[in-house]
């Protein structure tokens, strides 16, 4: 009995691993471009791979496929500023060296000031 249920049990593992959306890598001049994707089949995180690193702006999404998530990478190391997106906030955070340099956050509250000239 112990077979049987181990045997239905792994049948169940691998159905489940087989129906995952696979990444997928497309070589485009001199960088592959790279896709990975949600169980659903949407797209999950998208960017570029030169010489096996990260490298160019990479962009990941929600399952609704809305942006949460932008920022760049050069030589494998994330650079520049970068933007998160979550329900409260838009976050920028600036990268120097591959490290925090600084954050600033921005709530829906804010008061942004407009000339109107």
């Amino acid at each position: 009995m112990r077979k049987i249920i181990s045997l239905v049990i792994l049948s169940l593992a691998i159905a489940g691993y087989a129906q995952e959306k696979q990444p997928t890598f497309k070589a485009e001049k001199d960088v592959v471009k790279a896709t990975y994707y949600y169980e659903d089949g949407s797209i999950k995180t998208q960017g570029f791979f030169k010489d096996k690193k990260l490298t160019g702006e990479w962009v990941r999404f929600d399952k609704s496929g809305n942006k949460v998530q932008i920022g760049n990478y050069e030589n494998g190391k994330k650079i520049g500023k970068w933007f998160l997106w979550d329900k409260e906030s838009l976050k920028e955070i600036n990268y120097q060296d591959n490290a925090i340099a600084s954050v600033n956050v921005w709530k829906a509250e804010s008061k942004i000031a407009l000339n109107n000239d």
